[in-house]
Protein backbone atom coordinates (compact mmCIF):
# COMPACT_ATOMS: atom_id res chain seq x y z
CA UNK A 1 0.00 0.00 0.00
CA UNK A 2 1.36 3.35 -0.97
CA UNK A 3 1.36 6.02 1.35
CA UNK A 4 1.52 10.14 0.49
CA UNK A 5 2.43 12.66 2.32
CA UNK A 6 1.03 16.16 3.00
CA UNK A 7 2.94 18.91 4.55
CA UNK A 8 1.11 20.65 6.52
CA UNK A 9 2.73 24.09 5.21
CA UNK A 10 1.41 25.46 2.39
CA UNK A 11 3.28 28.68 0.66
CA UNK A 12 0.59 31.39 1.09
CA UNK A 13 1.13 30.04 5.46
CA UNK A 14 5.32 30.04 5.13
CA UNK A 15 7.17 33.06 6.58
CA UNK A 16 10.18 34.85 4.92
CA UNK A 17 12.23 32.91 6.69
CA UNK A 18 11.02 29.91 5.88
CA UNK A 19 10.93 30.32 2.05
CA UNK A 20 14.53 31.62 2.02
CA UNK A 21 15.31 28.71 4.15
CA UNK A 22 13.37 26.44 1.52
CA UNK A 23 15.34 28.20 -1.44
CA UNK A 24 18.69 27.23 0.31
CA UNK A 25 18.05 23.82 0.87
CA UNK A 26 16.68 23.63 -2.86
CA UNK A 27 19.78 24.61 -4.25
CA UNK A 28 21.87 21.92 -2.13
CA UNK A 29 18.99 19.66 -3.33
CA UNK A 30 20.93 18.25 -6.13
CA UNK A 31 23.35 15.90 -6.88
CA UNK A 32 25.73 17.92 -8.89
CA UNK A 33 25.54 21.51 -6.72
CA UNK A 34 26.04 18.58 -3.57
CA UNK A 35 29.35 17.25 -5.28
CA UNK A 36 30.29 20.79 -5.64
CA UNK A 37 30.23 21.86 -2.38
CA UNK A 38 32.01 18.61 -1.13
CA UNK A 39 34.89 19.65 -3.57
CA UNK A 40 35.23 22.83 -2.18
CA UNK A 41 34.61 22.04 1.33
CA UNK A 42 38.38 20.72 0.50
CA UNK A 43 39.06 24.38 -0.26
CA UNK A 44 39.28 27.52 -3.15
CA UNK A 45 38.54 25.27 -6.65
CA UNK A 46 39.29 26.54 -10.07
CA UNK A 47 36.51 25.91 -12.23
CA UNK A 48 39.02 24.07 -14.55
CA UNK A 49 39.35 21.42 -11.71
CA UNK A 50 35.47 21.15 -10.94
CA UNK A 51 34.99 20.53 -14.59
CA UNK A 52 37.47 17.79 -14.08
CA UNK A 53 36.20 16.41 -10.55
CA UNK A 54 32.38 16.71 -11.75
CA UNK A 55 31.18 14.91 -14.44
CA UNK A 56 28.82 16.96 -16.14
CA UNK A 57 29.29 19.05 -19.66
CA UNK A 58 30.83 22.34 -19.09
CA UNK A 59 27.51 24.36 -19.39
CA UNK A 60 25.70 22.53 -17.03
CA UNK A 61 28.43 23.25 -14.34
CA UNK A 62 28.01 26.31 -15.03
CA UNK A 63 24.68 26.48 -14.55
CA UNK A 64 24.69 24.92 -11.28
CA UNK A 65 27.49 26.92 -10.22
CA UNK A 66 25.78 29.62 -10.75
CA UNK A 67 22.88 28.61 -8.81
CA UNK A 68 25.15 28.43 -5.39
CA UNK A 69 26.63 31.50 -6.24
CA UNK A 70 22.70 33.22 -6.33
CA UNK A 71 22.23 31.09 -2.84
CA UNK A 72 25.27 32.66 -1.63
CA UNK A 73 26.69 29.69 -0.93
CA UNK A 74 30.05 29.89 -3.13
CA UNK A 75 32.35 32.88 -3.73
CA UNK A 76 34.00 33.75 -6.62
CA UNK A 77 37.47 35.78 -7.71
CA UNK A 78 38.65 35.93 -10.92
CA UNK A 79 42.80 35.13 -11.56
CA UNK A 80 43.10 35.85 -15.58
CA UNK A 81 41.04 33.70 -17.65
CA UNK A 82 39.88 31.00 -15.22
CA UNK A 83 37.21 31.77 -12.11
CA UNK A 84 38.26 30.24 -8.30
CA UNK A 85 35.14 29.20 -6.48
CA UNK A 86 34.92 29.35 -2.25
CA UNK A 87 32.50 28.24 0.20
CA UNK A 88 30.94 31.39 1.43
CA UNK A 89 32.45 31.73 4.66
CA UNK A 90 28.99 31.40 6.28
CA UNK A 91 27.80 28.81 4.05
CA UNK A 92 27.65 26.04 6.68
CA UNK A 93 26.32 28.04 9.23
CA UNK A 94 23.52 29.30 6.97
CA UNK A 95 22.44 25.78 6.19
CA UNK A 96 22.50 24.50 9.29
CA UNK A 97 19.89 27.48 10.43
CA UNK A 98 17.96 26.34 7.36
CA UNK A 99 17.40 23.08 8.69
CA UNK A 100 13.31 22.70 10.88
CA UNK A 101 13.68 22.28 14.76
CA UNK A 102 12.13 19.03 15.78
CA UNK A 103 8.64 19.46 16.07
CA UNK A 104 8.48 22.79 13.47
CA UNK A 105 7.39 20.57 10.55
CA UNK A 106 3.89 18.61 10.97
CA UNK A 107 3.39 15.77 8.49
CA UNK A 108 0.41 14.07 7.99
CA UNK A 109 0.29 10.68 6.29
CA UNK A 110 -2.22 9.24 4.15
CA UNK A 111 -2.98 6.23 3.21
Amino acid sequence: MAESIRLESSPERRSATQEAALELLTAVADPVRWAVLERLGDGTRCVCDLRAQVPVAANLLSYHLKVLRDAGLVTTARRGRWVDYTLAPDAQERLTAALPTVGAIRVEVAS
